[in-house]
Formats: C-alpha cells, structure tokens, sequence
C-alpha cells in the first residue's frame, strides 16, 4: 500500500502516526510545510519520498500530488491535522480514490454545518447560529441568551473561545474576535466536559475512549494559574453511557468510517448529555500519549494497522491515566523547579512521564500552547487514587521563571 501523509511530522504527534504507518510495511511519502531537514527524526526516517510545499496553497498541493503520483500509484491520503482535514479530502476527489469525501470533511471542519446535520438527526447540541460581523454576535446573542460561547466556526481547542455574560462583556470580547471572518455563537451548556475519542476502521469501532477535563477547558485557558489535566478513564459506567451512545450515533450520522475521531461532550448536572464538538482527527497536546499508557499499549500502532489492513490486536484499558499540563510562575526564563522531587520518591511507579522545560529555558506562551512549560502523566488503576496524585501535581508541583 502506498499512502500520501499531509504534514507528517506536525505537530509532533504527527511523526509518530507516520513512523507506525510505516511500521505496517506501507510505503509512506508525505507533503508539508517543514523542510525536510526540520522533519522530526521519527518521520524523516519513515518516509519513503517527502516534499515540502506550501499546505494552504491548495494549486501548489495539486501539482505536487500530481508530481508524485506520475511515479507512485498512490493508494489513500491521511491527514491528522485539523486544519487539512478537508484539503486530503480535495487531494482524493482530484486523484479518484476512496475515503473522506469534501462534504464530509466539512461537516467535520464547519461547526454550524456540523451541528445541524446532527440537529436533523435528533441529537442534542447547544442552540446555535454563526454570525461574521458585530451587529451579527449582537443579533445572536439576543436570540440565544446569556450565557453564551463565541468561537470560531472552523477552530481547534479552546483558541479563541470565549463564554460571555451579559452585553456588557461582549462588548469587550468583540474587538478580540476582529480577526476571525466567522464565529460560531451557541448556547453555554453548564455541565461537566468529556470526549469520546475512537480508532475506527471500515464503519467499525474499534477502539473507543472518555476523557474527564478538570477543570473543562475554557476555564483552564482563561486562568494561568490552573493547572489543567485530561483524565483518561478506565471504566466507562453508567456515568458516561449516555455520552458513549451520543458519541456512536454521532459518528454514524456524520458517515466516519476510518482513522481517529476527537469528539468533546456535556453533561449537564440533570444528567443530560449535549454535543460540543468533533474533529476527524486525534485529540492533541499529548492526550494520544496519556491513553497510551492507560492501556499499557501503542495507538499510534493501532491507527496504522487500521489504516494499513492489518490489526494484529485491539487495546484494552488497563489503567486510569491523567496528563497535567503545567505552567510557570513569574515572565522569562525558567530559573528553579520545586516539588518534583518528593512526587518522584513518593510516586515513582506511577509517573510515566515527567517533561518540563529545563532551567535556562523560555518559557512558553500558555495561551497559545496547552502543553504550556511542560506536562506530567501517571497512572493508576484505582480513578480515586490516581485524582489524587493529580491534584498533588498540580499544586506541589511548582515552576518558576524570572
């Protein structure tokens, strides 16, 4: 099998789905916008051809699709990265080859699109409308109500996310969103947040996954103080069903057939479960890595053998697992790290990865970036006692620059 990978080695997670892909005996050639020379070692190594090429200019794409596929009978396109989801759909129209069609990749890209769909489906979602000016935000919020959450319609994460108030907070939020053509304004559903991520191959679910956010990501993005984690959880009981069966009938209603889905979801203190979001691609900043090592297995592996044809076996949780995403106290450099020692003599064997950035160091703008001045995952069997050892990361735990 001969697969194209739009951008390859990013981000970084990126690398290590092409490294798999390439495990399984595939032959992988990817396009992106790197130099080959800035290509991490896992994918530089793994790919069989490479070109770089500007990915948001969709003609210069083409031509070098068509370049290549002059010389290599080209057999599936795979993107793992949101903002190119739709383009590899573009890439398998123009060569006629199956998968992903455009429609479905915007589905997946267009949240307004998204949510009608499954609003004509029956499923929950937040009351929604999508507005490209002010006077626009205004009419909305008028007819959807206080509070409410404004986000760009095609976004990833919480970039540009904002829960407002009242009519006075907007009014400070709409000068922030100028950049943004179209935004996305629905509905604040007050509720806990989960996802439901799945490896899916030919319809079928594979492999299917909740995370718990704690706290849910727009708070965790509005206060540099927090440190957010993602909570991979081990059993999936009755409190979660509703949000697994949501997630099932969400991927069949939107036709999603092979690959990685990221889908996020509510549940509201009444027990209701709403829709949020989806992304036909996997969740970011690491959280492949923390379910990783909840089933004490290799997903990079399972999406390539999915991809490939060739699953030798299916991963099960055997753990919960939680990744802490922390940030530094102080501006500049990072000068010293407290904590970190008594958490390794006292939790040694279920820290699975202690990844902070060195003292010297930058820090990192934790706006932009979830992943922040660095991350610690662990594990546990037991979701009580794994919850707290997070909680002690989280507050014991202490970095600081200046």
């Amino acid at each position: 099998m001969n697969v194209l990978m739009l951008s390859p080695g990013f981000p970084q997670e990126q690398a290590y789905f092409t490294r798999a892909l390439a495990r399984t005996g595939t032959t992988v050639v990817g396009l992106g916008d790197q130099g080959a020379g800035s290509l991490p070692p896992e994918a530089r190594d793994a790919l069989a051809h490479y070109e770089q090429v500007q990915l948001a200019d969709r003609d210069a794409v083409l031509a070098a699709v068509d370049r290549i596929a002059r010389h290599l009978r080209l057999d599936r396109v795979e993107c793992l990265w949101e903002p190119y989801v739709v383009l590899a759909a573009q890439i398998r129209e123009h060569l006629g080859i199956e998968g992903m069609t455009v429609q479905q990749a915007r589905t997946f890209r267009d949240k307004e699109l998204m949510k009608q769909v499954l609003d004509e489906a029956g499923i929950r979602t937040p009351r929604h409308t999508t507005a490209s000016d002010a006077a626009g935000v205004r009419a909305a919020a008028e007819r959807i109500g206080y509070p409410l959450i404004i986000k760009p319609l095609d976004g990833a994460g919480s970039a540009d996310t904002y829960r407002v108030g009242s009519a006075q907070e907007l009014a400070t939020v709409l000068p922030r969103l100028r950049h943004v053509a179209t935004v996305s304004v629905e509905e604040f559903v007050d509720g806990e947040e989960f996802t439901y991520d799945t490896v899916c191959a030919g319809g079928r679910v594979l492999f299917e996954n909740v995370c718990h956010y704690r706290p849910r990501p727009l708070l965790g993005r509005s206060n540099e103080w927090i440190s957010p984690m993602t909570v991979v959880l081990r059993e999936h009981g009755p409190e979660v069903q509703a949000g697994l069966e949501m997630g099932r009938a969400v991927l069949d209603v939107l036709g999603f057939r092979d690959g990685f889905s990221h889908m996020e979801w509510y549940r509201k203190h009444d027990g209701e479960v709403v829709f949020g979001e989806i992304g036909a691609r996997p969740p970011g900043a690491r959280t492949v890595d923390a379910m990783n090592y909840a089933a004490d297995d290799d997903l990079y592996r399972l999406w390539a053998e999915a991809t490939a044809g060739t699953v030798s076996h299916v991963p099960a949780h055997r753990f919960n697992s939680a990744i802490v995403y922390k940030r530094a106290q102080g501006n500049g450099r990072i000068s010293r790290v407290e904590g970190l020692e008594e958490l390794q003599a006292d939790h040694r064997d279920q820290l699975c990865v202690v990844d902070l950035l060195p003292v010297g160091a930058p820090r990192r703008d934790w706006r932009a970036t979830l992943i922040s001045d660095g991350v610690v995952i662990a594990r546990d069997p037991d979701l009580a006692t794994l919850l707290r050892l997070a909680d002690r990361v989280a507050t014991d735990l202490r970095i600081y620059a200046g």
